[in-house]
Parts: C-alpha cells; structure tokens; sequence
C-alpha cells in the first residue's frame, strides 16, 4: 500500500495553509475600516483605454474595495494645452458621478501662459483642496524657477501639492513620447525654503528618503517594490508620511491592497496609511 501523499494532496495541504495565513493578515486589516486612496485619476490614458477608464466604473471598482475617499487628478492634464477646460471637467465628473467618493486634485502647467489663472480657479471656482502637477510631461525641471514659483503659490494658497514622479516604465512608453522622469534632488532645497508646503509624492519606486524629512513631505506606495515593502519603508520614516495610493487605472487596485495585506504593520501603522495620514492632510487644508 503506497503511504506516500499524493501530488494534489501536497498542494490541496499548502493552499489551506496559505489561505490561512491570507486570513490572518485579513483579520488584522479589519480594525482599519477607513480607507482612503491618494491616487487614482479619470478620463483616457492617451494611448490606450484601461479597465475601468470610465468614471462610473471606477467608483464601483474602487467601492467594491472598500474605499471610502479617492483624490483623483485627470490623465487630459498630461498632454492637453486647455488645462482650465480640463480642470472643470474633473470637478464636474467628480461631482455627477462620485456620489461623495472622488476628490479633485487639478492640474497646472508653470510652462503655459496664465499658469496662476488655472491655479486660482482650482481654489476659487472649484474648490480643490490640492493641485497634482506632472513635470516629465510638461517639460519642467524640478529646479526650473518657475516650478519653485508655482510651489509658493499652491503653498500660500493653502493647497496640498502631489507630484507624480513615474506615469509609465519606460519599456511601455510609446516611441515618439519617450519622457524621463525629474530629478528629485532639487525638490529637498525648495521644500526648506517654502514655508508651509506640504507636498505628496505620487509613483515612486524608490523614495527618496532626505527629500521625505526636509519638511512636510509625504509618500504613498503604489509603485514601492519588493516582499514587505510598506512594512520596511515605515522601518525608516514615521508612519505619518506614508499614504495609501492605487494609480487606477493604470494599475490594479488590488495590488496596492495586497501590499498592505502583506506587510507585518501594527494596528496604528495600518490606521495611519490607509486613512488617518490622508484625513490629518487635508484637515490642514481646512485649517489653513
């Protein structure tokens, strides 16, 4: 008689142990009912559709997942000239379609004329609480003064800045838009030299970490790689600067989840990343 297990016995065995294991990691998230993503944007990605592209379907996506704010910035802010055109059409669709969920963060461009008009209508006309800026696209180095000068301003206005530093790996970047991302290096002087900014950086994969303790300067992790990644990140910084951020569409939502899911964070690491940093964020804004 052969006691030997079987070939699907052995896995059948270690599937129920890893479903255990993904249980347990469950049960510790619970507490953590809150979930607030920093990260996602609507409209096309210009050179392709995505899954859930759509704002409607991105809501219920993001929903589904437990997600009970998302601040969202548009893919139109990338290559469009119109930014005004763009930044009413992220606070309209936010608006219709959110149903409370979505939170716009709009565009600004320090390279186009009448950059401060775009940004004075983000506070006054459309009540954003911050301003998401893409300098690989806009042809703006970081130590450009005029990205200094739009950093005073978003700073005075009491705005939150998000920078996305990475939008695609260069691998998938189309031939004729081929773009670099910026040198942050510059950005840990000008954060020490504008009082009261507090600034986001979205899509990094390797966060800098002089640039997270020049001043109030922030991260989520929707690009941080490697087994344990959050849990080794908050090793280094105070659980304060790390913000939960997906990049849907662009990425599956549930991959930035998974991240949290597998990360060995205490109760209050997990309360911090997934809601309590980015409501402490924005309860400045109103302060202000």
């Amino acid at each position: 008689m052969n006691l030997e297990p079987s070939r699907r016995d052995f896995l059948k065995t270690a599937a129920v142990a890893a479903g255990a294991v993904l249980i347990r990691n469950v049960a510790v998230a619970k507490p953590a009912d809150a979930l607030i993503d920093t990260n996602v944007y609507l409209s096309h990605w210009p050179l392709r559709r995505l899954p859930c592209d759509d704002t409607a379907k991105l809501v219920a996506k993001l929903r589904a997942n437990g997600v009970t704010q998302a601040w969202a910035g548009s893919f139109d802010g990338l290559l469009h000239r119109d930014i005004a055109a763009v930044n009413a059409r992220l606070a309209d669709e936010c608006r219709r379609l959110g149903g409370g969920l979505l939170v716009p963060f709009g565009s600004v461009n320090p390279k186009l004329p009448d950059w401060e008009d775009d940004l004075r209508r983000c506070v006054e006309e459309h009540r954003m609480p911050g301003i998401r800026l893409h300098p690989s696209y806009h042809g703006c180095k970081l130590d450009d003064p005029d990205f200094a000068k739009l950093l005073q301003f978003a700073a005075k206005r009491g705005l939150l800045v998000q920078i996305a530093h990475i939008m695609e790996d260069r691998r998938m970047m189309h031939p004729l838009l081929q773009v670099e991302p910026p040198d942050l290096k510059p950005l840990a002087d000008i954060v020490k030299k504008t009082p009261g900014l507090r600034l986001e950086l979205l899509n990094v994969k390797l966060p800098p970490l002089d640039l997270l303790k020049a001043g109030d300067v922030s991260v989520e992790i929707a690009m941080l790689e490697g087994v344990g990644g959050v849990g080794k990140l908050l090793a280094q910084l105070p659980a304060e600067r790390v913000l939960f951020g997906s990049y849907a569409p662009k990425f599956y939502f549930e991959s930035a989840l998974l991240k949290l899911k597998e990360s060995p964070l205490t109760e209050e690491q997990l309360r911090a990343v997934r809601c309590a940093n980015a409501q402490r964020l924005l309860a400045r804004k109103q302060l202000s």
